[in-house]
C-alpha cells in the first residue's frame, strides 16, 4: 500500500490514520485490527517541537511519501529513534524486530517512510525546529553537535541507541498519570532524549564534514544494507567503492561520516549483532553462530564477540 500525504508542519499521523481506517480516541490512533495491532500517539508543542510514538505492527507493507508544506523560514531536524520499547503483549505473530538505532537528518531527506509488514515498530520521532535546538544545545562546544546544529541540507547521522534512551522509553510507555499533567510530562520526556542522543554525539569521533547529495546518501546505504545482509562476507572496499560510483577515500569518508564507524568497523558491529541474536532468540550454539557468521576459529570469534557485547557468547546465551 503507498499513502501520500503532506506536512504543513502539524505532523502526519492522522493522515496516515484515515489512509488505514484506524481509530481515533483521543491523542491515541489505534490500528485497525485488519490492517494489524497496536497504536499511535503524539504530541505537538507548536511548529517548534513535535512527537510521534509509534507501538503497533502491519500486516501488509507500507509505504508513505510525504510532501513538505512547512512554514516558510521552518526547518526541522528529524530525530527517529528506533526499536527502543519492548515487544507487543500477546502477539500471535511472528515478528521481525526493527533496527535499533537513532537516525537524524533533515526533514527532507525523510520524505519517504518504509513499512515493512510483520515489523514491529517501537519507536519515537522527535521533529524539532534548528531554532530550537540550538535553543537547547546552541551552548555545547562539539564539532559533531555542531554539524548537527548547523543541518545543512541533506544532514545524515545515524548511531546507535544507549540504556539511557532505553530506560526513557520504558518510562513513557509505563508511567500513567492524570490527562492535564501529559502534555508537561511529555515534552520533558521529549527533551531528555534528546538529551540522550546529544550524549551520544559528544562520543563520537569527529570526522570533517563533507557534503552528500541524495545520490550519496542512498549510495552509502546501500552499503550500509550490504554489508547487515552478508555478515559471512567481509567488506570489500575497492569492490564497494566501483558499486557506489565513488573514490575509496570518498566512501570511507562519507560512512564514517554518516555512521561514525569505519566500513570494517560497522561490518564487524553489525555481525556481533547478529550473533547476540541466533544465540538469544534462535538458541543456536556458539559453533553454529560463529560458522554461519564466516568464523573458522572460534576461539577468534569468541574474542572478538566479547570485544562487543561484553560477555562471551556461551555466557551471554545461558544469560
Amino acid at each position: 500500500m503507498k499513502i501520500s500525504v503532506t506536512d504543513d508542519g502539524s505532523g502526519i499521523a492522522l493522515k496516515f490514520a484515515r489512509a488505514i481506517g484506524a481509530r481515533v480516541a483521543g491523542r491515541f490512533i489505534y490500528i485497525p485490527e485488519n490492517k494489524g495491532a497496536g497504536y499511535i500517539t503524539g504530541f505537538s508543542w507548536g511548529t517548534d517541537l513535535r512527537m510521534m510514538i509509534r507501538n503497533y505492527y502491519l500486516k501488509e507493507d507500507v509505504e508513505v511519501e510525504r510532501t513538505n508544506e512547512l512554514s516558510e523560514g521552518q526547518e526541522d531536524v528529524i530525530f527517529m529513534l528506533g526499536g527502543i520499547f519492548p515487544s507487543l503483549a500477546q502477539s500471535a505473530e511472528q515478528l521481525l524486530p526493527e533496527q535499533a538505532n537513532v537516525l537524524i537528518c533533515k526533514h527532507a531527506v525523510s520524505a519517504v517512510m518504509a513499512m515493512p509488514s510483520h515489523t514491529k515498530f517501537s519507536s519515537v520521532t522527535i521533529a524539532v525546529s534548528k531554532r530550537y535546538l540550538n535553543q537547547l544545545f546552541g551552548h555545547i562546544q562539539h564539532p559533531v553537535v555542531a554539524s548537527v546544529l548547523e543541518a545543512r541540507d541533506n544532514l545524515v547521522l545515524e548511531t546507535g541507541i544507549s540504556a539511557g534512551i532505553i530506560g526513557t522509553a520504558g518510562q513513557m510507555l509505563d508511567t500513567e498519570l492524570p490527562e492535564a499533567l501529559e502534555d508537561q510530562y511529555y515534552r520533558l520526556k521529549c527533551e531528555e532524549l534528546l538529551c540522550q542522543v546529544f550524549a551520544i554525539l559528544m562520543q563520537r569521533e569527529q570526522v570533517a564534514p563533507g557534503v552528500m547529495h541524495i545520490d550519496d546518501i542512498r549510495a552509502i546505504y546501500a552499503i550500509r544494507n550490504q554489508l547487515q545482509a552478508r555478515p559471512d562476507e567481509p567488506p570489500n572496499i575497492a569492490a564497494l567503492a566501483r558499486e557506489a560510483g565513488m573514490s575509496e577515500p570518498k566512501l570511507r569518508k562519507l560512512f564514517k561520516q554518516t555512521f561514525g564507524k569505519g566500513v570494517f568497523e560497522y561490518y564487524q558491529s553489525a555481525r556481533m549483532v547478529e550473533a547476540a541474536r541466533l544465540l538469544r532468540e534462535k538458541h543456536l550454539s556458539v559453533s553454529e553462530v560463529g560458522y554461519r557468521l564466516g568464523f573458522t576459529n572460534l576461539s577468534h570469534f569468541s574474542r572478538v564477540f566479547e570485544q562487543h557485547i561484553g560477555a562471551k557468547p556461551k555466557k551471554y546465551s545461558t544469560g
